[in-house]
C-alpha cells in the first residue's frame, strides 16, 4: 500500500473541480477503497421530488474514480451500470462506498453501494475502470513506462 497514491486520489481527485461544485465529501479513503457523501439540495431533485439519478449517478462516477486512484495506476471509469432500487428524499445525505471485486494491471471492476442516511440501500451499481501508469510530479511514469 502507497500512501502517496491514497494521498493523490483524496487530496487531487476527491477534490475535482465537479466533486466540489456539487459537494460530493470525501469521508474514508484507503487502498481501494473510498466512502463518499452528498446532501441532496433542491436542484439535485427529479420532478417527483426525489434525488434525480445524475444525483446519485455523480457520487457513484466520483467514488470509482477516488476508490481506483489509491492503487498503482491511474485509473479512468469507462464504464457504469447502475440499478435504482430506492427513492432518496429532498435534504438527505446519500453515502456511496466503493469497493473492487476484480483488480487486475489494465482493468479494475468495481461495486458501488448507496445508501441513505437510515441506512436503507438506495442504488447498487458496477463499473469498471481502466488503469494507465501514474505520472510522478516531473511527469514521467512512476513504473518507468512512458504513460
Amino acid at each position: 500500500m502507497n500512501e502517496e497514491h491514497i494521498k493523490y486520489a483524496r487530496e487531487v481527485v476527491g477534490q475535482d473541480p465537479m466533486a466540489t461544485f456539487l459537494g460530493i465529501r470525501v469521508e474514508e479513503v484507503a487502498y481501494a477503497y473510498c466512502r463518499l457523501s452528498l446532501r441532496l439540495k433542491p436542484e439535485y431533485l427529479n420532478a417527483l421530488n426525489r434525488a434525480h439519478g445524475i444525483a446519485i449517478s455523480a457520487v457513484v462516477d466520483q467514488a470509482v474514480a477516488v476508490a481506483s486512484n489509491t492503487t498503482e495506476y491511474q485509473a479512468l471509469v469507462v464504464e457504469l451500470k447502475i440499478n435504482f432500487l430506492d427513492a432518496a428524499a429532498p435534504e438527505e445525505i446519500i453515502t456511496a462506498e466503493a469497493k473492487p471485486l476484480d483488480l487486475k494491471r489494465k482493468l479494475s471492476l468495481w461495486q458501488v453501494e448507496v445508501t441513505g442516511s437510515g441506512g436503507g440501500r438506495i442504488a447498487l451499481a458496477q463499473a469498471l475502470a481502466y488503469h494507465r501508469a501514474q505520472k510522478d510530479v516531473t511527469g514521467a511514469a512512476r513504473d518507468g513506462r512512458e504513460a
